[in-house]
C-alpha cells in the first residue's frame, strides 16, 4: 500500500511519539507532531514533519483532552491519528470520536476497545473463544458477600482486580476473609477514583507466576501471531526487564499458548497491534488468560528483533485498510532479545525521580535504544519517567545477557540518574541469568540487594 501524501498525526510523546513520526516518515508519510507546551523541544516535533501545540502541561488538558486532540488532528489536515501507548490509546471515546471526525484511528475499533477493556468482559470473551483463564468471578463482583461466597470457592488467597483497571493498578492480594472484608471497599474507591469504574472482578492468586504476553497483528478478518514475551521481571508491578522468547516454556506450550491467542483475536475481530497477556503456572504447566491490550506495547521492540517485523508500520497500513502483509508461517524466531527501561529515577534512592538537563550521551555500536534523548534536553517533571528502551539481540538467551551487560557497561548519560545501575546488577545475578524467577521476585530482591 502506498502511503505517500497520506498525512499522520501522532498524539503521544516521548520515546514512542520518535518510534511513530520515523515509521511514517518511512512510508513516506507527512508526519504531524502533537505536544503540549512542555514538549515543544521534545525530539518527537524536532524530526516530525509539522507541529502543533494542544495545551498546557498538565496531560488532563493537553495529551488527554479528547476534544483538543481530535480538533487540533483535524485542523493538521490529518489523514489519521496514532495514539501511541498510554494517554487515549485505549479510550473507546477517543477512538470514536477520531472516526466521526472523518479520520482514520490507528488501532482496533472503539467496539473492540471498549469490549477488551473491561477486563472482566475480556475474561468473559476469552472463555467464549475457549482460551483458558484463571479460575475466578463470573464477571464483576457487587458485594462483599458476593466476593466472600466466590473466595470461598476458589480458596484464599485471591487477587480482586479493577475491571476498567491496566498498567498493573487496582489489583489486591487477598489473604482471608477479614482482609476482604476491609480491603474490597478501599480497592473500588481508588478504582472509581483511577478509572472511572469501581467494578472489580477475583482471580484464583498464582503463586510464582510468570507473566508471558503474546504480540498479535489482525486486519479484521484474519490474525496472526508473533510469538511471546515474558515480562516477569516487575516492580509495583511495572515491567522492568522483557525479553523474548519466553524461555520457561516448552515448544509445545509456545505453540498452544500462540494458538489461543490468535483464536481470541480472530473471535473479536481484531485490527491492528495487540497483545494478550496471560499468567504462566510453572508448578501446573497451565497458562491463564489475564487481560488484552488493545495497543502497542512499550516492549515491542524485543518481538521485532527476534522476527523482523516492523509492528508500527504494519499497524499504520492495516488502519489503512490493507490486509496483513505477512502470513503466520513467514514468521520465525531468531535468537533472543533484551529489552530494559530506562527510567530517569535513582534505584539508589528507592527509584527517586530525577527529571534534569541530558549531557553526552554515549550509546554503544551494536544495540538498538529507542529514546526521546538528545544532548541538551531538558526532561519535563509532568510525565512518566521512561526515558527510552535499550534492546539487545543475540543467538540465544545467556549471549543475549552477556551483550545487555557489556552496553550498559558502555553506555553513558550524562546529567541524569537512570535505572541503569538496576539492570547492570538484574544481568549479574545467578538467578536472573538461570531464568529463576517470577512475577514478584524482584520486589524481595530489591530489599535485601544494595545498589551502586
Amino acid at each position: 500500500m502506498d502511503l505517500s501524501g497520506k498525512t499522520l498525526f501522532v498524539a503521544n510523546r516521548g520515546e514512542i511519539a520518535v518510534r511513530i513520526v520515523r515509521a511514517g516518515q518511512a512510508l513516506g508519510m507527512t508526519v504531524v507532531q502533537a505536544h503540549s507546551e512542555a514538549d515543544a523541544d521534545m525530539l518527537a516535533v524536532r524530526i516530525a514533519d509539522r507541529a502543533v501545540e494542544i495545551g498546557p502541561a498538565q496531560a488532563t488538558k493537553s495529551y488527554l483532552d479528547v476534544d483538543r486532540v481530535v480538533a487540533a488532528a483535524t485542523e493538521a489536515g490529518a489523514d489519521a491519528v496514532h495514539p501511541g501507548y498510554g494517554f487515549l490509546s485505549e479510550s473507546p471515546r477517543f477512538a470514536r470520536a477520531v472516526e466521526a471526525a472523518g479520520l482514520i484511528f490507528v488501532g482496533p475499533s472503539a467496539d473492540t476497545i471498549e469490549r477488551m477493556g473491561d477486563k472482566a468482559r475480556a475474561r468473559a470473551t476469552a472463555i467464549e473463544a475457549g482460551v483458558p483463564v484463571t479460575p475466578g468471578s463470573d464477571g464483576r463482583i457487587e458485594s462483599v458477600d458476593a466476593a466472600r461466597s466466590v473466595a470461598d470457592e476458589l480458596g484464599y488467597p485471591v487477587m480482586i482486580k479493577a475491571a476498567a483497571g491496566g498498567g498493573g493498578r487496582g489489583i489486591r492480594v487477598i489473604a482471608d476473609a477479614e482482609a476482604l472484608a476491609k480491603q474490597m471497599p478501599q480497592a473500588q474507591s481508588e478504582a472509581q477514583a483511577a478509572f472511572g469504574d469501581g467494578g472489580l472482578y477475583m482471580e484464583r492468586f498464582v503463586p510464582d507466576a510468570r507473566h508471558v504476553e503474546v504480540q498479535i497483528l489482525g486486519d479484521g478478518t484474519r490474525a496472526i501471531h508473533a510469538f511471546e514475551r515474558e515480562c516477569s521481571l516487575q516492580r509495583r508491578r511495572q515491567k522492568v526487564w522483557e525479553e523474548a522468547p519466553a524461555t520457561c516454556l516448552t515448544e509445545d506450550e509456545r505453540a498452544e499458548l500462540c494458538a489461543s491467542a490468535v483464536r481470541l483475536a480472530e473471535n473479536v475481530g481484531y485490527r491492528g497491534a495487540g497483545t494478550l497477556e496471560y499468567l504462566f503456572d510453572p508448578a501446573r504447566r497451565e497458562f491463564y488468560f489475564i487481560e488484552m491490550n488493545t495497543r502497542i506495547q512499550v516492549e515491542h521492540p524485543v518481538t521485532e528483533m527476534v522476527t523482523g517485523l516492523d509492528l508500527v508500520a504494519e499497524q499504520i497500513r492495516v488502519a489503512f485498510g490493507a490486509p496483513l502483509s505477512v502470513a503466520q508461517e513467514d514468521i520465525r524466531l531468531d535468537g533472543h532479545a533484551i529489552e530494559v527501561r530506562v527510567n530517569a529515577e535513582d534505584p539508589t534512592k528507592n527509584f527517586m525521580p530525577f527529571p534534569g538537563v541530558t549531557g553526552a550521551m554515549h550509546i554503544p555500536d551494536g544495540v538498538r535504544f529507542d529514546t526521546m534523548l538528545y544532548e541538551g534536553y531538558a526532561i519535563p517533571p509532568f510525565y512518566d519517567s521512561l526515558l527510552g528502551k535499550l534492546i539487545v539481540h543475540a543467538t540465544d538467551r545467556d549471549a543475549a545477557i552477556d551483550a545487555l551487560a557489556r552496553a550498559i557497561d558502555g553506555m553513558s548519560i550524562d546529567g541524569l540518574k537512570t535505572t541503569l545501575p538496576l539492570h547492570a546488577a538484574l544481568a549479574r545475578d545467578p538467578d536472573v541469568r538461570g531464568g529463576e524467577y517470577h512475577t514478584t521476585w524482584l520486589e524481595d530482591w530489591l530489599e535485601r540487594t544494595e545498589l551502586n
